[in-house]
């Protein structure tokens, strides 16, 4: 099953698991602690839990550095949010070897973001990240086995949408540079960050239409967006706002469209609104074009979703669609109901 020799004055042992000899240091001019490790190297190979020296040192760093490695590999637009999950980790697991991150462990480290005042859906975006990292520890061979680690519920479904009249007045409140671009947000439903690297390429004012690369896309796949009434008014105001010295569609005097969110706060406390983010603006697209009456597999398209799961999520009812629909009802019940005709029979004696 194993043996021990030396090397100078060092005792190594040397053992075999799944056919192969592994070989490994003790550390110690003791033979006594030879056997001592070697006696645990035995007992973890019949167990099915062996923990080798290359497993030993596997270390928490080891991990983050394994999972920002095949974000950037595979071109993966969400290795910031990868990163920024690390920086949490790295605050708990840091000096951690991979062996030591037990589920004990993770649930602690639950716990203690929680105090934080992190939310479930920012802590389980973490559990993903280290979740991931352990799955190509083990794909890799570097681990015999990763931790259970169980992702929270979240309850992070929105409802937040805009009706014609409160859009209207945010973007009044707005600073001149940006109404365009949140006006294209508002119809299109496009996300802000395929507005922002949209560039004069990618538009053909003559076709009318708006074509977004895949590399843009946040799925992977490109989509068109034909230009007419407003969304085609946009395009030409930006024309004529064009610089020879910057690519993109909108910008800020030849600058990328930043971050707005303190712009965008300014203007719903103007326009008296409170709980709506940017994004809203690609629920309402969405919500508008089922109103309107467009085919949902056009609005899709029109949106760029992919699963019909996120695109329920996104086409909101509010109450004013449930009285709606019940004042609806209740005129069918009316058109439908018919009173029973009740005629007098005259008894014969």
């Amino acid at each position: 099953m194993g043996r021990i020799f030396k090397r100078g004055s060092i005792y190594w042992i040397a053992y075999y698991h799944r056919g192969k000899e592994y070989r490994e240091s003790s550390r110690s001019e003791s033979e006594a602690q030879a056997r001592k490790l070697l006696k645990k190297r035995i007992g973890e190979v019949a167990n099915g839990q062996l923990i080798g020296p290359s497993e030993e040192r596997l270390s928490f760093e080891d991990l983050a550095k394994m999972l920002i490695t095949d974000y950037e590999i595979n071109g993966k637009r969400s290795v910031d949010s990868a990163r920024l999950s690390i920086r949490h980790l790295r605050e708990f697991f840091g000096l951690y070897r991979a062996i030591d991150i037990t589920p004990d462990r993770i649930s602690a480290y639950v716990r203690a973001r929680q105090e934080e005042g992190a939310a479930n859906g920012s802590i389980n975006r973490e559990l993903a990240a280290l979740k991931r990292a352990f799955t190509l520890a083990t794909r890799a061979g570097k681990l015999n086995s990763a931790p259970y680690i169980r992702l929270l519920e979240e309850n992070n479904s929105r409802r937040g949408f805009l009706d014609h009249g409160s859009f209207l007045a945010l973007r009044d409140g707005l600073p001149a540079h940006l109404q365009d671009p949140v006006t294209f947000l508002y119809l299109s439903g496009w996300r802000v960050s395929e507005m922002r690297t949209l560039e004069w390429r990618d538009v053909d004012l003559a076709g009318h239409e708006v074509r977004l690369r895949p590399e843009e896309s946040k799925n992977k796949d490109g989509r068109v967006l034909p230009l007419r009434g407003e969304l085609l008014e946009v395009f030409e105001r930006a024309r004529e706002k064009r610089r020879p010295d910057c690519p993109f569609v909108f910008h800020d005097e030849g600058e990328p469209i930043g971050d707005f969110r303190k712009a965008w706060k300014t203007a719903c406390k103007k326009a008296g609104l409170s709980g709506i983010i940017v994004h809203d603006l690609r629920r309402t697209a969405v919500r508008n074009m089922v109103r309107a009456g467009i085919p949902e597999r056009v609005a899709m398209e029109l949106s760029g979703h992919k699963t019909r799961r996120i695109f329920d999520r996104y086409n909101i009812v509010s109450n004013e669609d449930l009285a709606t629909a019940t004042e609806l009802l209740q005129s069918h019940l009316n058109r439908t109901h018919r009173r029973p005709k009740v005629t007098s029979l005259s008894v014969r004696e």
